[in-house]
C-alpha cells in the first residue's frame, strides 16, 4: 500500500486540477492507485477521471466530491462518506463499499459489477443505467433510488430495502430478492426471470 503525505497529495490534486482545466494539455492526471488514503478528508475535491484503482479510502470523507469517470476498481471504500458524491460513469467494479454512505449520490452509468455494497446506504441515489451485476447489496438501503435501466443481474439484494425505488427497464435476471423490502416498487416494466410464483407475487 503506497503511503501519500499531505504535501504530496496536495500537489497531486493541484496538478490534476490543472490537467482538467487545460483540457488535459497541462498538469497531470491524478494517479493514486494503491494509495493509502484511509480516513482522508477529500470532501468537495475534484477528482474526475482520476486513477484510484486499489486505493484504500476506508472511512474517508468524499462527500460532495466529483469522481465522474474515475477508476476506483478494487478500491476499499468501506464506511466511507460519499454523500451526494458525483460518481457518474466511474468504474467501481470489485470495490468494497460495505457500510458506505452513498445517499443521494450520482452513480449514473457507473460500473459496480461484483462490488461489495452490503449494508451500504444508497437511499435516493441515482443509479440510472448503472451496472450492478453480481454485486452484493445484502442489507443495503436503496429506498427511493433510481435504478431505471440498471443491470442487477445476479445481484444479491437479500434483506435490502428497495422500497419506492424506480426499476423500469431494470435487468433483474437471477437477482436474489429474498426478504427484501419491495413495498411501493413497480416491477411491471422490469426485465427479469424468476420462478412464476414469485413473479406473480411481485407483480
Amino acid at each position: 500500500m503506497r503511503k501519500i503525505s499531505k504535501e504530496e497529495l496536495s500537489e497531486i490534486l493541484k496538478q490534476h486540477k490543472i490537467w482538467l482545466e487545460s483540457d488535459y494539455n497541462l498538469g497531470s492526471r491524478a494517479n493514486l492507485s494503491g494509495a493509502n488514503l484511509s480516513g482522508a478528508n477529500l470532501s468537495y475535491t475534484e477528482l474526475s477521471g482520476a486513477n484510484l484503482e486499489g486505493a484504500n479510502l476506508s472511512e474517508a470523507n468524499l462527500s460532495r466530491a466529483t469522481l465522474s469517470g474515475a477508476n476506483l476498481s478494487e478500491a476499499n471504500l468501506s464506511r466511507a462518506n460519499l454523500f451526494r458524491t458525483n460518481l457518474s460513469g466511474a468504474t467501481l467494479s470489485g470495490a468494497n463499499l460495505s457500510e458506505a454512505n452513498l445517499a443521494y449520490g450520482d452513480l449514473e452509468g457507473a460500473n459496480l459489477s461484483e462490488a461489495n455494497l452490503s449494508e451500504a446506504n444508497l437511499s435516493g441515489a441515482n443509479l440510472y443505467i448503472a451496472n450492478v451485476s453480481e454485486a452484493n447489496l445484502s442489507g443495503a438501503n436503496l429506498s427511493y433510488s433510481d435504478l431505471e435501466g440498471a443491470n442487477l443481474e445476479e445481484a444479491n439484494t437479500c434483506r435490502a430495502n428497495i422500497s419506492e425505488a424506480k426499476l423500469s427497464e431494470a435487468k433483474l435476471s437471477e437477482a436474489k430478492l429474498s426478504e427484501a423490502n419491495v413495498s411501493g416498487v413497480n416491477f411491471s416494466e422490469a426485465n427479469f426471470s424468476l420462478p412464476p410464483q414469485l413473479k406473480r407475487k411481485l407483480l
